[in-house]
């Protein structure tokens, strides 16, 4: 039974752009008419790799890799305009990952249209063109399985009758509409639209046919419903002319682009979107227009949020929403218990875990905790610390246990190379062990509170054995044989609570 037709009938649509799809770009859209909303393409597999996280201090939830990546980010009020987009190649893998964001969205769309190489390469987008039987799967196992509308989006063949085949086959699996591209997974923008190839789609399936790839034919408002008869459609989804311009939903006519910048930005800012992508789409909105003003000029050399809020006279706004949600973020981390644990071992030894990560900017140039640390151990005549570096297989990130006698140092994070983890375990022997170790003199706000809170439990460091029983490992320099082990480790079926957790010291 083919789930709410309705949803995708007589609609104006924000198609899936990657990179432009995120969070403020799909607010401003629904902002100014857009009566759906698509994310950018997301693969199943960070779907899957994923923790979800319901973030109180922006009242958003949010998908996050187990570097911090942020792959997803929804604001609950989107979710009955948000169709997500996923890609995906696996029927089960894809059933799997859309189910954990249903709850969250309108619908879900399947990828089959996307030419970009790296897609294609892993069997997805327009790969899945030439796979009918995979399309079909896929298709009729999200439609089965999920409880929101399904959808695909398509390109054309160069034969109609191919193109209708797979539009028909398509309609079988029960989805509720079908968006297509006007162009084959050759073409590109530069390529007329083929409208009359979507046109006999819509004339042939009973199910609602979504019209893409008019931009070329969309300038103002007006256009969209000239570009609707044109191919012949139930609706319209619109990319790049949107991606310029957020406003082309708006019936009442674009605002000017300086002005409609300068909100995206604001937004971005609001939302706490990652500054590297609303840099980039900025950058994508000016386009052309970009050298012509010395915004778009300045914008393309900056390289953080507050450089891009400068450039839009808001860096006071910017510092103020900063400074507010980092009271609520800090608020939010000690009432989940995000706080230093500190463990007596059963040989009498502390195993010390502390929630930081290292950051290369806190410390001085070509001063490390490492090396300190290294240089600490010398001058007290003791055996040189011990890293224990696990790699964790799903997604290759590293965690490590410094070893130093009886004592380890640790967090609960992983990081995306093994000198970060082994840093930051040394960061926190440091601190632990009041190591001066080139910091800054105003370190970041995580590597000062874990001191401040360190000096908090009140532990005095005399308790922490150092010295006893590293005086004869350090006989003929026992110690220096023992390298900087990595045991990799395949834990891919650890849950969300597992992956944050210390590791033990034997974990392989």
């Amino acid at each position: 039974m083919v789930k709410n037709s309705d949803l995708y009938k007589n609609k104006t649509m924000l198609a899936p752009m990657v990179r432009v799809g995120t969070l403020p770009m799909r607010l401003l859209a629904v902002k100014y008419g857009a009566d759906l909303v698509y994310c950018e393409e997301i693969i199943d597999f960070k779907i899957l790799k994923s923790k979800r996280i319901e973030n109180a201090a922006l009242g958003t939830v949010d998908f996050v890799l187990s570097d911090g990546t942020i792959i997803f980010r929804t604001f609950p009020e989107e979710k009955n305009k948000l169709i997500f987009q996923i890609g995906t190649a696996d029927a089960k893998r894809a059933l799997k990952a859309a189910q954990r964001i249903q709850d969250l969205v309108a619908g879900v769309d399947v990828n089959m249209g996307c030419p970009k190489e790296f897609s294609i390469k892993g069997g997805m987008g327009a790969a899945l063109l030439t796979q009918p039987e995979k399309v079909k799967e896929i298709l009729t196992t999200l439609v089965n399985g999920l409880s929101v509308p399904v959808t695909c989006k398509i390109r054309v063949f160069q034969n109609l009758e191919d193109t209708l085949k797979l539009a028909k086959l398509i309609e079988s699996t029960g989805v509720s509409a079908i968006g297509v591209h006007g162009r084959t997974k050759e073409e590109r923008p530069r390529h007329a639209n083929r409208n009359d190839v979507i046109k006999a789609i819509a004339e042939t399936l009973s199910i609602p046919v979504i019209a893409n790839g008019g931009s070329k034919e969309i300038k103002v408002y007006e256009d969209i419903a000239v570009f609707k008869q044109a191919s012949g459609c139930s609706s319209v989804m619109i990319a790049r002319a949107a991606e310029w311009n957020p406003t082309i939903f708006r019936a009442e006519g674009k605002l000017p682009l300086l002005d409609i910048v300068k909100e995206y930005v604001k937004v971005a800012i609001d939302w706490d979107n990652n500054w590297v992508n609303t840099k980039y789409c900025v950058l994508q909105m000016m386009h052309d227009n970009m050298l012509d003003y010395l915004e778009g000029d300045l914008t393309q050399a900056a390289m953080s949020m507050e450089d891009i809020s400068e450039i839009w006279g808001l860096k006071e706004y910017y510092l103020r929403v900063r400074n507010n949600l980092a009271r609520k973020q800090a608020d939010e981390k000690e009432s989940e218990g995000e706080r230093i644990s500190v463990v007596t071992k059963d040989d009498g030894g502390y195993r010390i875990c502390m929630p930081l990560r290292f950051e290369k900017k806190d410390f001085s140039i070509k001063i490390s905790p490492k090396l300190k640390l290294f240089e600490w151990t010398k001058t007290k005549n003791i055996s040189k610390p011990v890293y224990i570096t696990t790699e964790r297989t799903e997604d290759r990130n590293f965690n490590c246990v410094l070893q130093l006698n009886n004592n380890e140092f640790t967090t609960p994070y992983w990081e995306k190379s093994k000198q970060l983890a082994e840093q930051a375990s040394a960061a926190v022997a440091t601190t632990v062990l009041d190591i001066v170790d080139g910091r800054i003199e105003e370190p970041s706000e995580q590597l000062e509170k874990c001191r401040v809170q360190w000096l908090g439990l009140k532990i005095d460091k005399n308790l922490i054995n150092i010295d006893n029983g590293n005086q004869k490992n350090c006989e003929k320099g026992k110690n220096s044989d023992i390298s900087q082990t990595v045991k990799r480790k395949c834990d891919t079926d650890a849950d969300d609570k597992n992956k944050k957790m210390c590791p033990d010291e034997d974990a392989g």
